[in-house]
């Protein structure tokens, strides 16, 4: 018996010594301890969590060397990798997440929009909510600030910069023809249905390093990786119908839409003041293929396919009969990317874009046939290093083939054509200096085989979170941008042309509320000139133009204050002139507009089963030129007011009828003036007003959704 007591007591004492005890304390950064933290050694149940004051103590019987792991909420998980019996006494001080939802965000010069988004400027339902906006992607990002409104064409003018300053891209991807053809003084709309759209990045300056040939923005548009159920849509509307339906499988889903639009009975409803020999139509189809290759992998195919045609004549005050004018446009847009997430925390995002757009135009007598083939190939790396340090980099190839057959009237050919490739590449760091802090810096380089020169364009952001709620944030960039087709078909004897960007940025989000103040600078150089009234072969060209857009951008969305209404508020102010184009001297472009203010308000009416919406935008008038005064651009067109509303109403669940119309008060906009190419007896250029086409645009739908969920329906898209 003795023995046996002898034999437990030997045990007990070989196990008691066997045991470390693993003894510490944990902090902030600041040195103030946190309790509550979970302590333990990697793979094994031995462990405990600090108390008030920060402390630890535990045992363990491994021995050799192990993984001491400390994790605690809104802090990054820290990791001690040494012998059991050096454990002791130690003091870990946690750094704080930069991942949380409080952290800062770099954003200065972008307004981002989707189930990623930290901060929600704008939704992707707002494209199509928005009164005014009549289901146009431009028309709800024309209510943001940094925008000017160019009623008579529908593209977006950002910042002093004109509509080809601007690039779209899908999924990462260059969208070359975003916009449908159209005649003067009548306004374009986007091609890109924005249903199949879950996210939205406007990028009014500043922008990352991944993205270039744009000299003042980006609109970056991410696709719905999975839709959420199997679905019909079915459209009839005043100007013509639609239909969708959405397919999904295990791996796969297939989304396909269908439009077709004629202008003539409306036309005949609501004639303007054109003449139309053969009004719009239009006829547009596109698809969206997804395939889930893995866990992580996804392939997306996207085709679009849209025809355009149609035929008026137009007043001109130096052509008695005005000018005819007849289009027949042909678009098709090709896109497929891949993403997935590699071994040791690398992704890969690849992708190929192709367009083919082909335009038969006839002028009075003249006939022009257009034709433009661009593709676009991507291929973009990101490291992830650790929560504080991100790399991104890859590399793209642009490639251009542009043929222009001009008939004139005495039957006399002209053929003008180029190819324009150009290579790229970028890399740029994300760095999180702490949940306050962080940095992107990148560096974007370009050689373009046309003009036989190489561009280096640095790109630099810092955001610090300023308080609870607030951040501000600086972004600095160098931005290059080849010369237009316009030019390029006559001329190649060019150097890029480029602005430089410069950004500070001040942001408030507090409970659905979002307020922004942002001031900029942008200096342009080498814009191109020539000497003529408009581009010609015989005109004589240079890179010896230059300029300057400044201004301030203030945001207020609210979402909270008004029981089931949203509403939000932009405005900007603009000072900005360039000497370019045919300019004798440095001035204000005709499209830029010192003041734009809008304001949006959305309502959903319980008892009545109605959403409302109601808008105002307001432009400052812009310059023309009146050649009865002296000087270039010496005269204002009378300010822009618009007052649009809408009213969607559910019939049933899956029902929706929609009425909107925009400019309700018929206000009497002016879009600048014509003059007399020569003047009368009395010395005077006569002139005729540019109005819009028509005052006031009405539009009716009734849209219907079958689906097994049978509450779903189209209110989201209205």
């Amino acid at each position: 018996m003795k023995q046996l007591f002898f034999l437990l007591f030997v045990l007990a004492t070989y196990s008691l010594f066997a045991q470390t005890t693993i003894t510490g304390k944990v902090t902030d950064k600041k040195g103030a301890p946190i309790s509550g933290a979970n302590v333990y050694l990697d793979g094994t149940y031995d462990g405990t969590a600090t108390i008030d004051n920060g402390t630890f103590t535990f045992t363990t019987e491994e021995t050799g060397e192990q993984t001491l792991i400390v994790s605690f909420i809104s802090f990054e998980t820290y990791h001690l990798t040494d012998l059991v019996k050096n454990l002791k006494n130690i003091t870990i001080k946690l750094k704080e997440d930069v991942n949380t939802l409080d952290a800062v965000i770099v954003n200065a010069g972008s307004f981002k929009a989707g189930e990623n988004a930290k901060v929600t400027a704008l939704k992707p339902l707002d494209v199509v909510t928005t009164a005014g906006a009549m289901g146009d992607f431009v028309g709800a990002l024309q209510t943001l600030p940094g925008t000017s409104n160019v009623a008579e064409d529908g593209r977006l003018f950002v910042r002093g910069g004109d509509a080809e300053e601007t690039q779209i891209f899908v999924d990462g991807m260059r969208v070359f023809s975003p916009y449908s053809p159209t005649a003067n003084n009548i306004p374009t709309r986007g091609r890109l249905s924005p249903f199949l759209f879950k996210g939205i990045t406007f990028s009014t300056g500043g922008y990352s390093a991944e993205y270039g040939q744009a000299l003042s923005s980006v609109l970056l548009l991410n696709s719905i990786d999975e839709p959420e159920e199997e679905r019909t849509d079915i459209s009839l509307m005043t100007v013509g119908l639609g239909i969708g339906n959405t397919q999904k499988w295990e791996k796969n889903s297939l989304s396909v839409n269908a439009s077709y639009i004629n202008l003539q009975p409306y036309q005949e409803l609501y004639p303007d003041n054109n003449e139309w020999h053969k009004p719009v139509q239009s006829f547009g189809g596109e698809a969206v293929y997804r395939h889930k290759i893995n866990t992580n992998g996804l392939l997306k195919l996207y085709g679009a396919f849209s025809t355009v045609n149609f035929d008026l004549t137009q007043e001109d005050i130096n052509i008695q009969e005005g000018i005819r004018f007849g289009m027949k446009n042909r678009n098709l847009y090709f896109n497929a990317s891949y993403k997935d997430f590699l071994k040791n925390d690398w992704s890969i995002q690849t992708g190929l874009s192709y367009a083919n757009d082909y335009s038969d135009l006839d002028i009075i007598e003249d006939t022009v046939q257009d034709t433009e083939n661009a593709a676009h190939i991507k291929l973009k790396l990101s490291k992830f290093y650790n929560s504080r340090f991100r790399l991104n980099f890859g590399a793209e190839y642009f490639i251009t083939s542009f043929n222009e057959d001009y008939t004139a009237l005495n039957e006399d050919t002209y053929n003008y054509t180029f190819n324009n490739n150009i290579t790229a590449s970028f890399a740029e760091a994300n760095i999180f200096f702490s949940k306050k802090l962080a940095a992107n810096i990148g560096l974007r380089g370009e050689y373009s085989s046309l003009l036989n020169e190489f561009t280096a364009s640095p790109r630099a952001s810092v955001a610090y979170k300023s308080g609870a709620n607030s951040q501000v944030s600086l972004a600095y960039g160098q931005f290059y941008q080849n010369p237009k087709n316009e030019y390029l078909k006559f001329n190649t004897n060019f150097s890029a042309e480029n602005t430089s960007h410069l950004i500070a940025n001040y942001q408030y989000v507090k409970n659905k509320q979002i307020f922004r103040a942002e001031a900029y600078y942008k200096d342009y150089n080498n814009l191109v000139k020539y000497n003529t009234e408009q581009p010609l072969p015989t005109a004589n060209y240079s890179n010896n133009g230059g300029g300057f857009a400044k201004g301030v951008d203030l945001f207020w969305r609210d979402n909270k204050t008004i029981k089931n209404t949203e509403y939000w508020f932009s405005y900007s102010y603009l000072d900005t002139k360039r000497d370019y184009k045919n300019y004798p001297t440095k001035a204000t472009p005709s499209f830029a507009s010192q003041h734009n203010a809008s304001v949006v308000l959305k309502h959903f009416i319980s008892n009545l089963k109605s959403q409302v919406g109601l808008s105002y935008n307001f432009a400052s008038g812009r310059n023309y030129t009146d050649p009865n005064k002296s000087g270039f651009l010496n005269s204002k067109a009378k300010n822009y007011n618009a007052v649009n509303a809408n009213w969607a109403y559910l019939i049933s669940p899956q029902k929706i009828l929609y009425f909107s119309v925009s400019n309700v008060f018929g206000t009497q906009n002016v879009n600048g003036y014509q003059f007399k190419n020569q003047a009368n007896t009395n010395g005077v250029f006569e002139s005729r007003t540019i109005k819009p086409a028509a005052d006031r645009f009405f539009f009716v739908g009734f849209f219907w959704t079958i689906s097994d969920n049978k509450k779903d329906n189209q209110l989201d898209n209205l």
